[in-house]
């Protein structure tokens, strides 16, 4: 179990290293840019989160109960994998590692947008959620799931400021009929 959690925190991170290097935006394309240290605040979060989470971890003997808990955080954490990456793809050019808007950012409402106005912040708070069931104990899994969840609502905030500035009315009324990151409820 302990192997499996530790590729796939690889796969996390080789992913979020590639996304680092490509899809930071580019002052010749950029509309506006506002990311106000989010992305700082973001990383150091989840690389302090998930230190202190494995750090706290219990990896020794497991009952049934904590091997049904492990395999339920590696499938949250790869179907978090699948909503980031998913909308990555959906966003295409628009996305980027930064807090920006480019010349052509056009307000995505289709997609996984339907159901959330962030779907990759809820793919990455699933993502880290799901490690941290993995790691096997409640304290891990608080000290990796509420600071990023608290980095992930600062970074939201910074990136509406943005999205209200460069759209207006059109995303107040957007924002008024999707929810923020968690269908149905926030």
């Amino acid at each position: 179990m302990l192997r499996l959690v530790i590729y796939l925190s690889y796969l996390f991170l080789f992913s979020e290293l590639i996304l680092m290097l490509t899809k930071r935006s580019k002052h010749k394309y950029v509309k506006r840019r506002g990311d106000r240290g989010s992305l700082i605040v973001l990383w150091l979060t989840i690389a302090i989160g998930l230190t202190m989470g494995f750090n706290l971890a219990k990896f020794g003997v497991w009952s049934h109960t904590d091997y049904f808990l492990g395999f339920l955080g590696i499938l949250v954490s790869f179907c978090g994998m699948i909503i980031r990456w998913t909308t990555i793809i959906q966003l295409k050019k628009a996305f980027t590692v930064d807090v920006a808007v480019n010349q052509v950012h056009q307000l995505k409402t289709d997609g996984l947008f339907k159901i959330v106005r962030h779907p990759s912040y809820l793919g990455l708070l699933m993502i880290l959620s799901g490690f941290s069931l993995c790691m096997n104990t409640v304290i891990s899994f608080i000290v990796v799931t509420l600071p990023v969840l608290l980095a992930i609502i600062y970074r939201i905030k910074v990136e509406e400021n943005l999205l209200v500035e460069t759209f207006g009315e059109e995303y107040i009324k957007y924002s008024g009929s999707t929810k923020k990151i968690i269908p149905f409820l926030y």
